[in-house]
């Protein structure tokens, strides 16, 4: 689990991706301040994970409230970095089962990505998120075409879904058990 003092190698990740890519719709990286209240917002309710090795952390995935009304409580939005040296072994899959695994424990159903997207990759964005989410068993539900620019550029959005859990007629409250 992530702690406030992960912040600064947590924000150096993101901040490549900010920088450098439309895989964020961010466009000026968050000042650290701002970054280590995001962390500690999130984990009042949810599970913020990082990957590390030798005390550095290589990746990290977290959950956040998916639109923010008490009839969503039982959704989740996802979010993951990786350290973009540590692409492409294992490491996101391995993330994000962990951050499912606490969901469905909490009581999560449903899990949502929001993905930037385009048809014609470039050399800001490219569809290799998307694959990695439909890898994982997520199905594409939405397309927001044209609703994000960045470089110059206009890029799409598109939205995920994975169930992981049945629906029932009372479901149980979702409660975070930090571990």
């Amino acid at each position: 689990m992530a702690t406030i003092d992960d912040a600064e190698q947590i924000l150096k990740i993101y901040a490549y991706y900010v920088e450098n890519t439309a895989i964020s719709f961010e466009c000026a990286v968050p000042t650290l301040e701002n970054f280590r209240g995001r962390i500690v917002a999130t984990l009042k309710k949810y599970p913020y994970l990082v990957a590390e090795r030798g005390g550095k952390i290589l990746g990290y995935a977290y959950a956040h409230e998916f639109v923010g009304r008490a009839a969503y409580d039982w959704s989740a939005e996802l979010t993951i970095y990786l350290d973009r040296n540590e692409r492409q072994r294992g490491l996101g899959r391995r993330l994000y089962e962990a951050l499912e695994e606490n969901l469905r424990e909490m009581g999560i159903l449903n899990l949502y990505a929001c993905i930037g997207w385009t048809e014609r990759e470039d050399e800001f964005l490219n569809q290799n998120s998307a694959k990695f989410h439909e890898h994982l068993g997520f199905r594409r539900v939405g397309l927001f075409q044209n609703c994000g620019r960045k470089f110059g550029r206009w890029y799409d959005m598109i939205w995920m879904e994975k169930i992981i859990g049945g629906h029932v007629e009372n479901p149980r409250a979702v409660q975070f058990r930090r571990k």
